[in-house]
C-alpha cells in the first residue's frame, strides 16, 4: 500500500515538474500574447517580434518574465493534475466503460485537462491580469493584493471564475487531442519501428519508450494540431478575463456573444486566430518539452 500512496505523489511531482519546465521554455512568448491577444495600448501597433524587442527596452529583461512566478504557482499544480488525472481516468475508462484503443485517450485527456483547468483557473485569473499590465501603471502590487482586489471589486469568489466556460470547452479539445496524438504516435512509433525509435526505460528494461528527439517530435505535433483546434476559444477566454480592464467590456459577456463580437470585428483571420503563428512557436517547443520531461520523471521516479 505504500509504494501505491506514493506512487500518486511521485506521479504527482512528475506532472508538476514538465508543466513547469515547458512554461518557463516559452515564457516570454506567453507574455507578448497576452498583450497582443488583448490589444494593449502600449504595444498594439507591434507585432509579436517587435513586442519581443521592446518589452526588455522598456520594462528590462525581466518584463518577460512578469507574472511568471504566478505562472509557476499555477503551472506546477495544473501540470501535475493533469498528468495524474489522465492515466486515473484512463484506467477508469477502460475498467467501467471497457472502452480502449485510442478512444479512451481522447476522453481521459479532454477529462484530465477540464480537471486541472476547475482546480487551478483562479491562479490563471490573477497571472493573466498581472501579466496585462505595465510598468509604471500598476493597479495590482503582486499575487496576494491581485487576489484581495479582485475577490472584494469583483463579485467574491465568482470574480475568479470569468471566462471558465470557453476555457473548458477550450480546454476539451485541446488536452484531449494533446494527449491523443502524443499517445497514439507513441503506440505506433513503438510498435512499427521499436529499434529505431525506442529504447528501454531507465527504471524497467521490459518497457519501451521513444528516444528523447522522437519524445520531443511527437510532444510538438501533438500540440501543434491540438493547438489549431482550440485557439478561437482561447482568444475568447483572453477577452472575458479581462473583462473589466478592456473598453467593449459590455459586449464580451457571454461566451457566444464574445465569439460572435470578435469574429465581425475582426474576422476569422484578424480575430479568432490573432497570433496564431505566435501560438505554434509558443506550443510546439512548450508540449514538446511537457511530455519529454514528463516521460523522462516517470523513469527517474520509477513510475513505468
Amino acid at each position: 500500500a505504500a509504494r501505491r500512496d506514493f506512487y500518486w505523489l511521485r506521479s504527482f511531482i512528475a506532472g508538476g515538474v514538465a508543466g513547469c519546465c515547458a512554461k518557463t521554455t516559452t515564457a516570454p512568448l506567453d507574455r507578448v500574447k497576452i498583450l497582443l491577444q488583448a490589444h494593449n495600448h502600449h504595444y498594439k501597433h507591434l507585432g509579436v517580434f517587435s513586442t519581443l524587442c521592446a518589452v526588455p527596452k522598456k520594462e528590462g529583461y525581466l518584463g518577460l518574465y512578469k507574472g511568471n512566478g504566478a505562472m509557476m504557482i499555477r503551472i506546477f499544480p495544473y501540470g501535475a493534475i493533469q498528468f495524474m488525472a489522465f492515466d486515473q481516468y484512463k484506467k477508469v475508462i477502460k475498467k467501467h466503460l471497457g472502452i480502449s484503443g485510442h478512444v479512451h485517450r481522447l476522453m481521459a485527456g479532454s477529462m484530465a485537462g477540464i480537471t486541472a483547468v476547475i482546480c487551478t483557473y483562479p491562479l490563471d485569473m490573477v497571472r493573466v491580469r498581472l501579466a496585462f499590465q505595465v510598468k509604471g501603471e500598476h493597479k495590482y502590487m503582486g499575487i496576494i493584493h491581485a487576489f484581495k482586489m479582485i475577490y472584494t471589486k469583483e463579485g467574491g469568489f465568482s470574480g475568479f471564475y470569468r471566462g471558465l466556460m470557453p476555457t473548458v470547452v477550450g480546454m476539451a479539445p485541446y488536452a484531449g487531442f494533446s494527449f491523443f496524438t502524443f499517445g497514439t504516435l507513441k503506440s505506433i512509433g513503438l510498435a512499427q519501428a521499436p529499434n529505431l525509435l525506442g529504447r528501454p526505460s531507465l527504471d524497467n528494461p521490459d518497457v519501451l519508450v521513444l528516444k528523447t528527439h522522437v519524445n520531443l517530435l511527437c510532444g510538438g505535433i501533438a500540440g501543434a494540431i491540438a493547438q489549431t483546434i482550440s485557439y478561437p476559444l482561447d482568444v475568447t477566454r483572453r477577452r472575458m478575463q479581462l473583462g473589466a480592464v478592456l473598453p467593449d467590456s459590455e459586449k464580451c459577456l457571454t461566451m457566444v456573444q464574445t465569439l460572435k463580437y470578435v469574429y465581425q470585428q475582426h474576422g476569422i483571420r484578424r480575430g479568432l486566430y490573432r497570433g496564431l503563428s505566435l501560438n505554434y512557436i509558443r506550443c510546439i517547443p512548450s508540449q514538446a518539452v511537457a511530455f519529454t520531461t514528463y516521460e523522462l520523471m516517470k523513469q527517474f521516479l520509477h513510475l513505468n
